[in-house]
C-alpha cells in the first residue's frame, strides 16, 4: 500500500500470527542433518513436487475469502472480497467476485495498492517451483514437529531482486513424506520507498498454512496477518485473513502426474493432518 499526502495509502503488510498461536503444535526445532537423504535431494524432490503441485492448482476451482482490517489515529476501517476463481465455457481461468461491500480501509489510514492484491493472488500461497529455486538461496534450518507431521525446515531468501519483480522471504517446512511445503512463514520483498520519500508500499510478514484436500497435495487454505506497520507519518495495525476453501477439480480429463507417474486420484487416497491447521472461523 501507498502513503499520499492526503492520508496513507498503505501496502497490504502481512505478519505472523501471535507467537501463541503460531507455535501451537510446534516441536523443538532440531538442527540435525536428514538421515538417509542429502539436503540438496530434499530440496530437488520438494521443487518438482511444488511444480506439479502449480500445474494442479490451475486445474481446480475455489473460493477465497479476503478480510483487510486497518486502524490507526485516523480511524478504523475494513475491506472485504470474496471472489471465486473458476473457468469460463473456453476454459479460460478467472476470479469472479461475488461479494464486495464498500472498503471503508481509507478510514483507517490506508488502501490496498495493485502489488497487494497481486501478492494476495500469488504470492501468499507461495510456491516454490524447481524453474523458480535459482532464484533463491535456500538453507537448511533443522527439522521440526508440526502437529502430526515431521518436517524439514528451510529458510529462504531471493539471490538477487530485479526492479518490478516480488519475491518471499522467510521459512517454510516441508512434509518429510510427500515433499511439499505444508506452512509459510515470512513476507513479501521487497518494501517500496519514492525517492522523495513522499509515497511508501510496505509488507509485512504472514502465514499461510496448508491441507490435503485431494488426498494427493496439498493447498493453501488460511493465511493470517496482524501486525502494526510503522510509517513515518503514523503507525497503523492490519489484521488480515485470507481463507481459501471449495476447491473442486475442472473438467474430466484433467490428468495430475508426479515425477512422470499419474497421481492416484482415487477417494480411497486418505489426506494427511494438517500441520498446524488455521483455526476454523
Amino acid at each position: 500500500m501507498k502513503r499520499s499526502h492526503i492520508l496513507l495509502t498503505l501496502a497490504l503488510l502481512l505478519i505472523l500470527c501471535s507467537p501463541s498461536f503460531s507455535q501451537r503444535g510446534e516441536g523443538e526445532l532440531r538442527e540435525a542433518q536428514p538421515r538417509g537423504i542429502s539436503v540438496d535431494e530434499i530440496i530437488r524432490r520438494f521443487a518438482a513436487k511444488e511444480s506439479e503441485f502449480q500445474r494442479a492448482r490451475e486445474q481446480y476451482t475455489y473460493t477465497q475469502d479476503i478480510t483487510v482490517e486497518a486502524s490507526s489515529m485516523m480511524g478504523r476501517g475494513q475491506f472485504r472480497q470474496v471472489e471465486d476463481v473458476v473457468f469460463d465455457e473456453k476454459g479460460r481461468r478467472l476470479e469472479r467476485v461475488t461479494f464486495a461491500p464498500q472498503s471503508s480501509l481509507d478510514s483507517g489510514g490506508v488502501s490496498l495498492s495493485r502489488e497487494d492484491m497481486d501478492d494476495i493472488r500469488h504470492r501468499l500461497p507461495f510456491v516454490l517451483t524447481s524453474g523458480e529455486l535459482p532464484q533463491y538461496s535456500v538453507q537448511y534450518a533443522g527439522q521440526q514437529r508440526q502437529d502430526e507431521l515431521d518436517t524439514y525446515v528451510f529458510d529462504i531468501a531471493p539471490r538477487t531482486i530485479e526492479k518490478g519483480h516480488r519475491y518471499f522471504q522467510g521459512r517454510i517446512w516441508v512434509d518429510n513424506q510427500d515433499f511439499q511445503i505444508v506452512k509459510t512463514e515470512g513476507k513479501t520483498v521487497p518494501d517500496i520507498h519514492s525517492k522523495r520519500g513522499d509515497n511508501e508500499n510496505l509488507f509485512p510478514k504472514f502465514t499461510t498454512w496448508r491441507e490435503q484436500v485431494d488426498g494427493r497435495y496439498w493447498f493453501p487454505t488460511y493465511t493470517k496477518a496482524d501486525d502494526t506497520l510503522h510509517f513515518k507519518t503514523y503507525d497503523v495495525h492490519i489484521i488480515e485473513r485470507v481463507k481459501y476453501s471449495n476447491y473442486k477439480r475442472f473438467g474430466a480429463n484433467v490428468r495430475i502426474t508426479y515425477e512422470g507417474q499419474e497421481v492416484d486420484k482415487s477417494p480411497d487416497a486418505a489426506p494427511k493432518q494438517p500441520a498446524n491447521p488455521a483455526p476454523k472461523k
